[in-house]
């Protein structure tokens, strides 16, 4: 997942940068609220979540976030801050955050709010590659308007593979994220991919092996 990281402290904003990227998401890293509230005033600025400090130089998080949310309502927004009074924190709630933490927090905190963020926002959505559709609250796939009816383990392993359409995926993420960290051999994630080409028997979808860089699922 792409993530924006909106933190003014070069050690912490490291610090959390180097955490994040070891969880395998991409993160955008800014330390200037002018910087963030230009970089946010945009409709199509691709970010899947934002990490928003609110003492910040230039602008503050809160006029950042109230920025952010005149065009977009979705992408969720997870405060860290050092201030102590109630106020702020219920005025960044009621400015559209979704969640906040206080200064000092543990990096395993942060993590799971990441974690659970992401996965509220993707329970919310549909994701699209050429005839494949995925409804994530229903958690059904469609190839070409007819359903694609998988056994978990290959819904899980699909649903990765569509989330990073068009980017290789070793066999390390795939463990991560399709199947949580569950003991699952190289032997037996080669079996699910193979079972999945079959079933996206489709001209216009392909699941390629990359040498050395694992799988690529990708519109023809």
């Amino acid at each position: 997942m792409r993530l924006l990281l909106v933190e003014d402290d070069p050690l912490l904003a490291e610090t959390l940068g180097d955490a994040l990227s070891l969880e395998g998401h991409r993160v955008e890293r800014l330390n200037d609220g002018n910087a963030a509230r230009t970089r946010l005033d945009t409709a199509d600025h691709g970010q899947d979540l934002i990490l928003l400090d609110l003492n910040l130089p230039g602008c503050g998080g809160l006029e950042v976030l109230a920025t952010l949310r005149r065009h977009d309502g979705d992408t969720p927004v997870l405060i860290l801050t050092a201030r102590g009074a109630v106020e702020d924190r219920v005025r960044g709630l009621d400015l559209g955050a979704d969640d906040y933490l206080a200064k000092p927090f543990a990096l395993d905190e942060l993590e799971a709010r990441v974690r659970a963020l992401l996965r509220r926002r993707e329970r919310g959505q549909v994701l699209q590659l050429g005839p494949l559709h995925f409804d994530a609250l229903a958690q059904r796939f469609t190839l070409a308007g007819q359903t694609l009816a998988l056994p978990p383990r290959e819904q899980r392993l699909l649903a990765c593979l569509l989330r990073h359409a068009g980017e290789p995926v070793d066999k390390a993420r795939l463990a991560e994220e399709a199947f949580q960290g569950e003991a699952m051999g190289d032997n037996a994630i080669e079996v699910y991919v193979h079972r999945l080409r079959k079933r996206l028997s489709h001209e216009e979808i392909a699941l390629r092996t990359v040498r050395g860089l694992g799988y690529l699922l990708e519109a023809r």
